[in-house]
């Protein structure tokens, strides 16, 4: 059995996880603007990402990226507190904001695919840094627009069973067998 996610589908579903996070969680609004796809790697050099995991029929990535200053708003939302600066408060917000949107994404996608499970949430801050995920590939990528800043949702998913996807040619995977 084939297991595929066309583009707009997938942008359609980031569309409505992260709208319904941003309005049950946060009280606010999340506008979504151009979906895009990208290839390689995953968001800004610099800022706040989020990165969740998932396996299961289909596998891949989600991450969830935002400036600074955004993810002290979003935590102030989050834990009804202020927030100057990034603290590992405002890191575990992000990391927890990542987790509903791609718990929400994961959700819709079970319903077709089958039992999908989510890693826990790294969460990378600072400038001047580089995140990808093993393999060449295309990720769709939905920005938002939030609190006057920008959030993008990124996501790739792939069969599970097509490891070729996940890996550089010429490099050797080995297999149980």
């Amino acid at each position: 059995m084939r297991f595929s996610i066309t583009h707009e589908d997938l942008v359609s579903r980031i569309t409505v996880a992260t709208q319904e996070v941003f309005s049950m969680m946060l009280g606010s609004d999340a506008i979504p603007g151009e979906a895009r796809t990208e290839d390689g790697g995953v968001g800004p050099t610099e800022g706040v990402v989020a990165l969740v995991g998932l396996t299961g029929p289909l596998v891949g990535t989600g991450s969830v990226c935002c400036t600074p200053e955004l993810a002290c708003q979003l935590a102030g939302h989050m834990l009804m507190a202020e927030y100057p600066a990034v603290d590992n408060d405002v890191l575990d917000a992000v990391g927890e904001v990542a987790n509903m949107i791609i718990g929400n994404l994961k959700t819709s996608i079970e319903d077709e695919f089958g039992s999908m499970w989510l890693s826990v949430p790294t969460v990378v801050y600072g400038r001047n840094f580089t995140t990808r995920s093993m393999g060449r590939h295309n990720w769709t990528v939905v920005p938002f627009r939030c609190h006057g800043q920008e959030l993008m949702v990124q996501m790739f998913l792939t069969e599970a069973n097509d490891l070729t996807k996940l890996i550089r040619p010429g490099l050797t995977v080995l297999q149980k067998g």
